[in-house]
């Protein structure tokens, strides 16, 4: 299906369905189009589905942080939507969603993790970015599937494009580097919403080691596997992750 992308003043996002309110956060390297599956899935079973596009490549350099970019997703929630949400992100998007929900609790209902950094994630490597290589480009892509198939022309030319672009790229790195620098491990246990954390179990970005430590640190969370599947759940196994997610919130809402 194909969604129309609302421009709103400051806010560019996907607004799809009606009922409770469940916000997406794409990853660094992530878009709108991750989340395609999940938006026709859950706004088709009483949810509204919120999916902003990021200000990755927007915020003046001091600021490309993730800490700016979750005040950007509370203003969002507040401005938007006006009640606590479901939110739900993936890879630095669920990064994200931790720093948010520790500083504004009253705006998350409940957390969903899936391939989250905030504890350990593998980067592009020393190399990246490697501008002008797409072969390099297209292997890197492919690592975070575990069946690179997923990883399609479209998707690799994505992110060539983004590391051909040289802000993009320099503000690709401060990312990289602001998520490493603001590590989660000893915040997890002051998180009270119910979280669910969807793991791919051939995640090769943030290891299965990474979710095992996040349940264990999350005092309310619940851990659920993918098998055959790396660090994007929500992208290569669909029907299994809107399936466990869907049952896990039957009973929260």
């Amino acid at each position: 299906m194909i969604f129309n992308t609302k421009k709103e003043k400051k806010y560019t996002f996907i607004e799809s369905g009606e009922g409770h309110p469940m916000v997406l956060l794409h990853g660094l390297m992530g878009g709108l189009s991750n989340f395609d599956k999940m938006i026709t899935y859950f706004s088709e079973r009483g949810y509204k589905v919120y999916v902003p596009q990021l200000p990755i490549y927007d915020l003046p350099v001091l600021n490309t942080n993730l800490t700016s970019i979750a005040k950007y997703v509370a203003r969002f929630i507040k401005d938007k939507i006006g009640q606590p949400v479901t939110l739900m992100g993936n890879s630095m998007g669920g990064h994200i969603g931790l720093i948010l929900t520790l500083a504004n609790p009253e705006l998350v209902h409940s957390l969903v993790l899936t391939g989250s950094s905030g504890l350990y994630e593998k980067s592009f490597g020393e190399t990246f970015p490697r501008r002008g290589d797409r072969d390099y480009i297209k292997k890197k892509t492919e690592e975070v599937f575990f069946d690179p198939k997923v990883a399609t022309d479209e998707l690799v030319d994505e992110v060539f494009a983004v590391v051909n672009d040289r802000m993009k790229g320099i503000k690709t790195v401060l990312l990289a580097k602001s998520a490493i620098k603001h590590n989660m491990l000893h915040d997890l246990q002051k998180i009270k919403q119910p979280t669910c954390i969807i793991w791919g179990k051939q995640d090769g970005v943030t290891p299965p080691d990474v979710a095992e430590e996040m349940d264990r640190q999350i005092p309310n969370s619940d851990l659920f596997w993918l098998d055959e599947c790396g660090h994007a759940a929500m992208m290569e196994k669909p029907e299994e992750f809107n399936e466990i997610l869907y049952n896990w919130l039957k009973d929260k809402i």
